[in-house]
């Protein structure tokens, strides 16, 4: 199979839905190349940056027929367009009694690595979590980015992409065959039975890093990806719990009310799973800073993977120290 990087799984899974649906385009400051030369700047406007007018737009557009694909670039720049996104794209489709369908897929980078400093450097999905009506994923590589991108353009409600920013230069397999990956179905990057890591976005990566080294201490480490924020695989994260019996969970967001402690919440609030927990859990998250601009201070406010090795190990020892008591 052929090996693309993340950053082109998303221009040609645009490219092939576009291909396939002439009712889809493009709004974003800046016009991507390949695209506009491909669809024109018709269908592939360079907007003002003026991300409200542009959630706006969506939002009409998608009412009158179209599919709008908004990329607000960074996590950021989405912000001056809150009352569009919560007041009016989140519950649109309820408010019109399910009469009315709202086609709209919102890109937007997310995370830390690229040393954006405070404003740049944020992963605030659980803001948009906490809202009903929007679907949201977070793919962690080229296959899922583009399986779950066309399945969000393909949707007849407004999903939120989040895309990873660190991760826009990794490469790995993805068919040239059209597929999609449903919501809502987690994926087990690595199979293991002595602790279950649930790790988002780039720390899957870090994650699996961890795993290798825990390998030779004797340590088998299983490696879930939600992919999917909402909805949220809670079961499959739960078989993994019930049956490692320990849990870490991994987020570059930070701690406080974060996907990590949603995450935390579906396993502990279901009784079979909470039963099935030999230590209590670990949260491996940023720091609740702002992020620095310094590098050595950002790579010392987010994750990685000593301190998820770290995290498994303890609860590894815990369960060593209650045995031993």
């Amino acid at each position: 199979m052929r090996t693309i990087s993340y950053a082109a799984a998303i221009t040609e899974a645009l490219a092939e839905e576009m291909r396939l649906d002439p009712t889809i385009f493009h709004l974003c400051t800046d016009a991507p190349g390949p695209l506009l030369r491909e669809f024109g700047p018709t269908r592939v406007r360079a907007t003002p940056i003026a991300e409200s007018a542009m959630t706006g737009i969506a939002i009409g557009a998608a009412a009158s027929g179209y599919r709008p694909i908004v990329d607000w670039r960074l996590v950021t720049f989405c912000f001056v367009a809150m009352d569009q996104i919560v007041n009016q794209a989140a519950k649109i489709h309820y408010m019109f009694g399910g009469q009315a369908k709202f086609p709209i897929t919102f890109r937007t980078t997310v995370g830390g690595g690229t040393r954006r400093a405070a404003q740049h450097s944020q992963s605030p999905y659980s803001m948009f979590m906490n809202l009903a009506g929007l679907k949201m994923v977070l793919p962690s590589t080229p296959y899922d980015m583009k399986g779950l991108l066309k399945s969000a353009i393909r949707d007849d409600n407004p999903v939120i992409v989040f895309e990873a920013g660190r991760l826009a230069a990794l490469t790995g397999e993805v068919p040239e065959s059209d597929y999609t990956i449903p919501f809502g179905v987690a994926d087990i990057k690595r199979a293991g039975s002595d602790v279950t890591v649930v790790a988002l976005a780039w720390l899957v990566h870090e994650a699996l890093a961890a795993a290798q080294v825990l390998a030779t201490e004797g340590i088998s480490v299983e490696v879930i990806d939600p992919r999917s924020l909402v909805p949220m695989d809670a079961d499959t994260i739960r078989d993994s719990v019930r049956k490692t019996g320990r849990l870490v969970i991994a987020d570059e967001a930070g701690p406080t009310a974060g996907a990590s402690a949603e995450i935390a919440a579906l396993v502990t609030e279901d009784a079979r799973t909470f039963a099935a927990l030999k230590t209590s859990l670990e949260r491996v998250c940023a720091l609740p800073v702002p992020v620095p601009y310094a590098p050595g201070l950002e790579d010392h406010v987010f994750p990685d993977r000593k301190r998820i090795a770290d995290a498994v190990r303890r609860v590894m020892g815990e369960q060593r120290s209650r045995t031993a008591g």
